[in-house]
C-alpha cells in the first residue's frame, strides 16, 4: 500500500493517550440483521462511551498533547459530535474549549456541548461557515484550531478503531465506513488495508451530501453549493485535498445512499439490534439495503459511529407507520 499521511508508530502512541473508556468498544456478530440484509453482519459499536460517538478517540489525542505543551485553548467547528468530544476531553485536562456550530444543529448535541463546559458559538449557516468562523477565532485569539480530518490526530485517533478490528479474531470481507470529512475512513482504512489488504473498504455517504464521494470518483476535489440530508454529521461541501489524497490510496469504493435507505437502516438497527443511532451511523446498513447482490453471502462489518439524536426527529424516522421515502 502506498503511504498516506498516517504513521503506524503515531497510531500506536495515540492509543496510549486515549482514555480507556473510549477504547475496545464492542465488536460482535449481529445475526438478527442477517435475514433482512442477505449477508453476515458484524457491528463495531462506537456509541457506548460518554460522548456516544467515535470522535473522542481523536480529541483525546489533541487534548493530551495540548495539555502537555500548550496552548491551552482550542477551537473547532462541529455539527455536534466533534464539539461534544472536544469539550469532554478538554474539560478533563483544564483546556479552554470553543465550539462553533450551525444554529440548526441537533439540539441535543448543542445542549451537551454547553453542559460539558465549552463556549458555544452559533452561525446562521452550515458546517462550512462554522469552519470559517472557527478559523477566524483561532487567528484572532492565537489559539489552536482543530480541523477535523485535516489534523492527523483526528485521523490517527480514529485509526485505533482499525487496530481493534485487525487485532480481533473476526474475519470479515468488507468494512463499511461513514464518509464525511474523512477522518474515520482514513484512519480505519489505513490500518485495515495495511494489515489485511484483501479486505474491501467501502465509504458510504448520503446522496444529499455527495462532495467527498464525487471527489473520490473523479480523483479531484469536487465541491457542492448545498447539502440536503438528515445525516448532519457527514454533511460537508468542501472536501480537504490532503484527506482526499489519502482516501484515494486506501479506499476500494465510495457509494451514495438515499435518505429513505438511511431511515430504513436506522429502523433495522433499532428493531433487530436494539440500537438507537443517528443517521450517519446507519449509512453502512443503508448501503447493503441498496445493493444486496453486491454483499450477498459476505461477512460485512459496519461501524456504528454515533448515537446522538433529537428524540422527536428520531421517533418520526423510526415510526413504522411512516413511509421512509416521505420523510
Amino acid at each position: 500500500m502506498q503511504q498516506t499521511r498516517l504513521d503506524a508508530a503515531r497510531i500506536g502512541a495515540a492509543r496510549q493517550l486515549i482514555d480507556p473508556v473510549f477504547l475496545d468498544t464492542p465488536l460482535y456478530r449481529c445475526e438478527a440483521l442477517d435475514p433482512g440484509l442477505g449477508c453476515a453482519v458484524s457491528i463495531k459499536l462506537e456509541t457506548a462511551n460518554p460522548v456516544r460517538s467515535f470522535k473522542a478517540r481523536g480529541t483525546e489525542v489533541v487534548a493530551s498533547l495540548l495539555a502537555a505543551r500548550g496552548p491551552r485553548a482550542v477551537v473547532c467547528a462541529s455539527a455536534g459530535n466533534l464539539g461534544q468530544a472536544l469539550a469532554w476531553s478538554g474539560r478533563g485536562r483544564g483546556l479552554d474549549v470553543t465550539v462553533v456550530a450551525p444554529r440548526h444543529a441537533t439540539a441535543a448535541k448543542l445542549d451537551r456541548i454547553r453542559a460539558l463546559g465549552a463556549r458555544l458559538e452559533l452561525v446562521d449557516g452550515d458546517h462550512e461557515l462554522a469552519r470559517d468562523l472557527a478559523a477566524a477565532i483561532a487567528r484572532r485569539d492565537g489559539i489552536r484550531l482543530l480541523e477535523d480530518s485535516l489534523d492527523l490526530e483526528t485521523c490517527e485517533g480514529a485509526a485505533t478503531i482499525g487496530l481493534e478490528l485487525v487485532d480481533s479474531a473476526s474475519s470479515f470481507d468488507t468494512v463499511l465506513v461513514a464518509l464525511g470529512g474523512g477522518a474515520l475512513a482514513t484512519g480505519v482504512g489505513h490500518v485495515v488495508k495495511s494489515s489485511r489488504p484483501d479486505v474491501e473498504v467501502v465509504c458510504v455517504q448520503p446522496l444529499g451530501a455527495p462532495a467527498m464521494t464525487r471527489s473520490w470518483h473523479e480523483r479531484r476535489v469536487v465541491t457542492t453549493e448545498s447539502t440536503n440530508t438528515i445525516a448532519d454529521g457527514v454533511a460537508g461541501r468542501h472536501p480537504i485535498p490532503a484527506v482526499l489524497d489519502d482516501l484515494l490510496l486506501i479506499v476500494d469504493d465510495a457509494v451514495l445512499v438515499t435518505e429513505a435507505s438511511i431511515v430504513a437502516g436506522m429502523r433495522m438497527l433499532l428493531d433487530h439490534a436494539g440500537l438507537v443511532v443517528e443517521p450517519s451511523a446507519a449509512l453502512g446498513i443503508a448501503a447493503i439495503l441498496e445493493d444486496r447482490d453486491r454483499f450477498a453471502d459476505r461477512h460485512v462489518l459496519t461501524i456504528v459511529c454515533g448515537g446522538n439524536v433529537d428524540l422527536d426527529a428520531y421517533r418520526r424516522w423510526t415510526d413504522p407507520a411512516v413511509d421512509p421515502s416521505l420523510l
